[in-house]
């Protein structure tokens, strides 16, 4: 899901796992983490273990506003997440770093 309910007041993608068919869930985590920018339009597909969420960044603090569409990908099935991966309009992908995510207790 995306909420501004965070410290910063921006936008942000969060995420809890259930492994147990929805009974009880894993501690939620940020997968987006971006105080820079606002994360919307969250969309998630599972595969297996395989777990793929997808989001918009909207930067509205540049000019012009930049609106980019990024992934993160966990392949134990939403227990940790690799780096965000922004996946560029002319078909190229990079990475946003080294940002691996695991769940923490907030």
């Amino acid at each position: 899901w995306w909420t501004n309910n965070t410290e910063n007041g921006n936008e942000e993608v969060m995420f809890r796992a259930s492994n147990d068919g929805g009974h009880h869930f894993g501690d939620k985590i940020n997968l987006s983490n971006s105080p820079d920018t606002q994360s919307q339009t969250a969309e998630i597909l599972t595969v297996g273990d395989s777990v793929f969420v997808t989001w918009w960044e909207l930067n509205e603090n540049v000019h012009p506003h930049t609106n980019e569409s990024v992934l993160r990908v966990s392949t134990d099935a939403g227990q940790t997440f690799g780096p965000v991966i922004n996946l560029g309009t002319n078909g190229t992908i990079t990475t946003a770093g080294n940002n691996s995510t695991t769940a923490t207790t907030s």
